[in-house]
């Protein structure tokens, strides 16, 4: 009898709905000679093999093979639940005492023989199994199919595919995590009604689960005003000012009280000025006739204790009797009601681009595009796939609950869905992956990117270092898979996968603006610029703009979604009654916390730690590791940092950030 040898099989069946199977299952082996085993059925007698989630392992006799090139596997439609999806199989061999391991990520079809290679992970000019890979994307583009939504004509999933589903009752359930937390929290005195002072506004705040948010104490306060534009939520808005816009009504003998003794031309000089132009609110129409939104400018200036503070606000575009500018010198709370109506319009710009728009809704097209053109054989899939996860799934249930007609955003925001669905269109239209997709870029266009130019500009200090942290791993990846200008060029799903990035949203593309190469990537910079920005987006620029929101929304006055009646026409003397006037009832702003408080919760795995290892191939591995290593220092960095920050700026630690858009 020839000699033979044992084979031991660990299968891991995965966690999603329906990937268990009571079907048969075969495998055979195959060497890179042409050598193969006999055909072997895995199971166990009396045992309830391939549930979902587990891991089933199996023990095999036959041929010794000098290696496991190839697994060949396959099933067929017995049982009441035959289908099957496999995360990964790993073949140990007593000959040669070696592991092989063979990524599945696949949906087993019936009586269909898969063959997946060892490691699976090739490019498509080089794959054994052109075929089978070919049937596979053509069952995916079938799946994955774009749409265009009418009112914010941004593309998204036609219909959320079965493997898009969250697999289980996934922490965001909203709808159900905000009756729980209302529950819990106890809050009863915000059933109906509206505030009688601030301080009792501020008494809410007795609870575990809805704590007192930091803004509490210093939502009036010009410096934190300030901070709002560099260590928070809207982040990439304010630009270095290097002239008075000439439709800003300031005069240097207004603003010269605040400037310290500098005169204008010193400022500019020094560039200690900056500013923050709403012009696309103009015009924004909202929720119905008795709410409006401002569409502000407003210059910052940067004081001799490096504190960036407000100095001029006018409310409107065009300058005009009813459309002052206010300074800190006006009475006190007209003051604050127009830095209250220019955080109005910020937050309107901050849920609908910063935040909507720019992450989640552009990074959906961008997602549906890659499964249609990309295998998962594919290394840059591998790359791309834990930065995806959840992301359609939370899109989906997002705009069903929160951004629908009567949902939480038509409740809780002047401008409601009619609005912020006009803001996306127009966003999304100037929108370029080569300037505000790629952070040193976006830094440039906006004279920030010198570290010299607003010192304390925290976003830009923490971003930058995890951007080129993924723009170094990226960049090693690609050098890994593509040595040469030609595999880059022979490579037609990466060129396909372009092609439909760049193609326009009413042919049935994406629609991205600035993508390097505009459809055809010819060089390893193009792909690292294009997959770097991808990254970023789903994981720090996401971070930075979602997770502090509970502590900006959460206390109105600081940064109100809603406010009533009409901006200030006038410096006419206003008081706390004013104040209270304008803003939301109280049932708005339960709305308000709970909902950012549950936005504001982070349940996934760190950047770098992937909930999902789709990379086998170790010298892959090896970049991953050194991309865990270099985020590892940079948080030790962000830490030190934040010990002498006042506040810390927490949010872009890489212990905080998360791998996705996945809430």
């Amino acid at each position: 009898m020839p000699a033979t040898s044992k084979y031991k099989v660990i299968v891991k069946t995965g966690d999603r709905r329906g990937a268990g199977t009571d079907a048969n299952v075969n495998v055979i082996f195959h060497s890179d000679d042409g050598r193969r085993t006999k055909k072997h059925w895995l199971f166990h007698v009396l045992k309830d093999d391939f549930e979902r989630g587990h891991t089933d392992r199996f023990s095999v006799q036959d041929i010794p093979l000098p290696t496991l090139d190839t697994l060949e596997i396959w099933r067929d439609k017995c049982g009441f639940g035959s289908s099957w999806y496999v995360d990964t199989v790993e073949v140990f061999s007593d000959a040669t005492n070696s592991s092989f391991v063979f990524p599945m990520f696949r949906w087993i079809r019936p009586n269909y023989h898969h063959k997946i290679r060892h490691l699976d992970t090739s490019l498509p000019q080089f794959d054994l199994h052109r075929t089978q890979r070919k049937i596979e994307l053509e069952e995916r583009r079938l799946v994955y199919q774009l749409n265009v939504k009418v009112l914010s004509g941004i593309v998204a999933v036609k219909q959320i595919p079965d493997d898009e589903q969250f697999s289980f009752d996934y922490k965001w359930n909203i709808a159900t995590r905000k009756i729980k937390m209302i529950a819990q929290s106890k809050i009863i005195s915000l059933v109906s009604g509206t505030w009688e002072s601030l301080s009792h506004l501020k008494n809410v705040y007795t609870s575990e689960i809805l704590k007192e948010p930091t803004s509490t104490t210093r939502w009036s306060n010009d410096i934190f005003f300030g901070l709002q534009r560099t260590a928070n939520m809207n982040h990439s808005v304010i630009q270095l000012c290097t002239k008075i816009p000439d439709n800003l009504a300031v005069t240097e003998d207004m603003l010269r009280p605040f400037l310290e003794g500098w005169t204008l031309k010193q400022v500019f000089d020094t560039n200690r000025l900056f500013m923050v132009d709403y012009k696309i609110l103009e015009g924004l129409p909202c929720k119905n006739e008795n709410f409006v939104v401002c569409a502000p400018i407003a210059l910052f200036f940067l004081n001799g204790e490096q504190h960036l503070v407000p100095i001029a606000i006018q409310l409107k575009q065009k300058p005009a009797k009813d459309n002052p500018v206010f300074i800190p010198t006006d009475p006190t709370w007209t003051w604050m009601m127009a830095k209250m109506w220019f955080n109005n319009a910020d937050a309107s710009y901050h849920q609908s681009l910063t935040h909507l728009g720019f992450t989640h809704l552009l990074m959906e097209g961008v997602v549906v595009v890659t499964h249609r053109n990309i295998s998962q054989s594919h290394p840059l899939f591998k790359l791309l796939a834990p930065h995806y996860l959840y992301l359609i799934a939370i899109n989906t249930r997002g705009l069903e609950l929160l951004v629908s007609e009567g949902g939480w955003v038509d409740k809780t925001m002047n401008i409601g869905i009619k609005g912020m669905f006009e803001l996306i269109r127009r966003g999304i239209n100037v929108w370029r992956m080569d300037q505000h997709g790629t952070l040193p870029e976006d830094l440039k266009a906006r004279g920030m990117s010198n570290p010299k130019v607003l010192p304390n500009y925290h976003f830009r200090s923490d971003a930058l270092p995890l951007y080129w942290a993924i723009n170094n791993y990226v960049k090693k990846y690609v050098k890994l898979y593509y040595d040469t200008p030609d595999k880059i060029t022979g490579d037609w799903e990466i060129q396909n996968w372009a092609k439909e990035l760049v193609k326009p949203r009413e042919e049935g593309g994406c629609g991205l603006l600035g993508v390097p190469g505009n459809g055809t990537i010819e060089s390893q910079e193009q792909l690292i610029i294009i997959l770097t920005s991808i990254i970023y987006t789903c994981s720090v620029a996401h971070a930075a703009t979602n997770f502090p929101q509970y502590d900006e929304y959460a206390f109105p006055p600081n940064y109100p979604a809603s406010l009533s009646g009409k901006p200030p026409t006038d410096k006419t003397p206003l008081d706390e009654k004013d104040i209270l006037k304008a803003l939301p009832d109280k049932p708005t702003t339960l709305d308000v916390m709970v909902v950012t408080k549950i936005l504001s919760d982070k349940g996934t795995k760190s950047l770098g730690d992937f909930e999902v290892q789709y990379i086998f191939d170790p010298p892959a591995r090896k970049i991953v590791q050194e991309f865990r290593d270099e985020l590892a220092e940079i948080s030790k960095q962000v830490k030190e940092k934040n010990k002498t920050r006042n506040p810390p700026y927490e949010w872009l630690d890489p212990d905080v950030v998360p791998n996705s858009i996945s809430i």
